[in-house]
């Protein structure tokens, strides 16, 4: 069969089991793999279409560690928090040790234990974003504490990748390992010294399109063939090519012209994943997935909520979150190849990371998807997992109130009405899940409980439906819908993401939908339609000045039309 027709079949069936995969709700990442398997089945794994794949595949892998370093928060990284770091930290290293334990006694040799075990310890950035963004809680309180870990999982996964791929052949020996953190030193070293030159070539490069989009593709890929020329890897080489141009102007460009690029290649990994799976020996593997898969599943929420539970979180809160980690991840499955590939594991080794990702993947996106309806089912048995007396998600307020004021969100739009509510003598009190929000409300004696709007303990402690009024300045669609179901005989006032969500929430019973996209534009509009000389936008920039407390901020006049 010509080698175009067994490439076409291979991404004829990508598309058709991907299109599966999202009707069942899951990520494409399971379909493609299926049709890996599929391709297998069809063709000889020694034919040049599946040759021709393994060979590109590694191209998507350096493009996809290429945006990772392009779009790495280093300072988002810095302000994880206790929480996240506590938990992504304490996750990975209980998770290793564990997996390590078990792995081993299922009769596998020390290498292929280290390098299984690891797999299990990460989470899928991807996959887990891309739900909680469907399901608006990403800006929820647990939402916040899985994003802050699982940037953790990925900078320790990169970490990770980096000194396994200096490690060819046993890459046992000491002198191996000097070598690699060597190479990688004067590598980081010079793609630092590199990143401060590079931004002044880009912004002449950045003037053509075309020539930026070349640019950057013989960018990543030369760097790839450098390091690994050097002895470390293409993955090693695409991260670091990233990383140098992380502080470009052009950075934000580049990174949306690399990513379907980026997705064709990945498809080609994920596929050629799949094709290994029915080779010799991949078979036997089924079983020890079962198990492993089964400790990703049930372990590392387990895991999770323990830590959570220590720190002060309620069970809602820590149950929400543990369902994050009861999958492996994309990076999960690099390593695996990564390990083929320097010899150091086994396709049977790989069809096991590769089994069990499908299976946790598979499971845990109906986890995250139906959290709240499992949690309502578990919540008597979850009580146990509230160790401390004093919870993170509580304070103490001085009197319980009725007929009342409830404001959920004392961000933003939420500062503006505190104020207003603080100056008019009514009884109220706030709710976020900011700590440091909470924590300087608290020094100004102002009533404020920390916790999410969505959990019934932290609704009866703020007396949500002994409210006369509750104002909600958070978007997040859950909130709000549960704050209408909650509400009592108390007038509600909510805000809305979408036009959507506004007529679904008057159709609940909402007073009032706060849509902040619309009122800024009317506003905008009308500043600009009934002032002469648009004297209207410095009368606007003076009153934001106010509540940003911009100081010494100079509104320059808007030069009048000459007749």
């Amino acid at each position: 069969m010509p080698l175009f027709t067994e490439i076409t079949i291979a991404l004829v069936l990508a598309a058709v089991f991907g299109f599966v995969a999202y009707l069942l709700r899951q990520p494409p990442i399971i379909g493609f793999i299926f049709a890996g398997l599929a391709v297998g089945f069809l063709f000889n794994p020694e034919m040049g279409g599946v040759a021709f794949i393994e060979g590109l595949a590694p191209i998507g892998v350096a493009l996809l560690l290429f945006l990772v370093g392009l779009e790495l928060d280093f300072k988002g990284l810095k302000n994880v928090g206790l929480p996240a770091l506590v938990t992504g930290l304490g996750q990975i290293i209980f998770t290793f040790g564990i997996g390590y334990f078990l792995i081993k006694a299922l009769g596998f040799a020390t290498i292929p234990a280290i390098y299984i075990s690891i797999a299990l310890t990460f989470s899928s950035t991807i996959i887990v974003i891309k739900l909680l963004s469907e399901k608006r809680e990403l800006t929820s309180l647990y939402g916040r504490v899985v994003v802050g870990f699982l940037l953790l999982q990925d900078f320790v996964a990169i970490l990770v990748l980096i000194v396994l791929a200096g490690l060819q052949g046993d890459g046992t020996s000491p002198i191996d390992f000097a070598l690699t953190i060597g190479k990688g030193v004067v590598i980081v070293a010079a793609t630092f010294i590199g990143s401060r030159f590079l931004p002044r070539l880009l912004n002449r490069v950045g003037r053509s399109q075309e020539m930026l989009y070349l640019f950057s593709i013989a960018w990543v890929l030369g760097i790839a063939a450098l390091t690994e020329m050097a002895g470390l890897s293409i993955e090693v080489g695409g991260f670091l090519a990233g990383v140098a141009l992380a502080n470009s102007s052009e950075h934000f460009q580049i990174g949306a012209r690399m990513r379907p690029i980026r997705d064709f290649f990945l498809i080609l990994f994920f596929v050629g994943l799949g094709t290994k799976m029915l080779m010799a020996g991949a078979v036997t593997a089924i079983v020890p997935a079962l198990i492993l898969s089964l400790f990703v599943l049930i372990g590392n929420p387990l895991i999770v909520m323990l830590l959570m539970g220590i720190l002060g979180y309620r069970a809602r809160t820590s149950f929400l979150a543990s369902l994050t980690v009861a999958q492996i991840s994309e990076f999960s499955l690099i390593i695996a190849a990564l390990g083929l590939r320097l010899g150091h594991i086994s396709t049977t080794d790989t069809a096991l990371i590769t089994f069990v990702g499908i299976l946790t993947i598979f499971v845990s996106s109906y986890f995250i998807i139906y959290g709240e309806g499992i949690y309502k089912a578990l919540r008597p048995f979850l009580k146990f997992f509230e160790f401390r007396r004093k919870l993170v998600e509580e304070t103490s307020l001085e009197k319980d109130f009725e007929n009342h004021i409830v404001l959920v969100g004392v961000h933003r739009t939420g500062s503006s009405i505190l104020k207003a509510l603080s100056n008019s003598g009514e009884d109220f009190v706030a709710l976020d899940f900011d700590p440091l929000i909470v924590k300087d409300l608290q020094q100004k004696e102002i009533p404020v409980v920390y916790g999410d709007v969505a959990d019934e303990e932290i609704q009866n402690l703020v007396g949500l439906r002994k409210a006369r009024l509750i104002i909600s300045t958070v978007p997040g669609k859950r909130d709000n819908m549960t704050i209408l179901e909650a509400r009592g005989k108390a007038k509600v006032i909510v805000t809305a993401g979408s036009d959507e969500d506004a007529k679904e929430f008057y159709k609940r019973g909402a007073n009032y939908v706060i849509m902040p996209q619309f009122s800024g534009g009317w506003e905008l509009a009308q500043a600009i339609s009934t002032s002469k000389g648009l004297s209207g936008l410095v009368e606007l920039q003076e009153r934001d000045a106010q509540v940003l407390d911009l100081r010494g901020v100079s509104h320059r006049k808007t030069p009048k039309k000459s007749a």
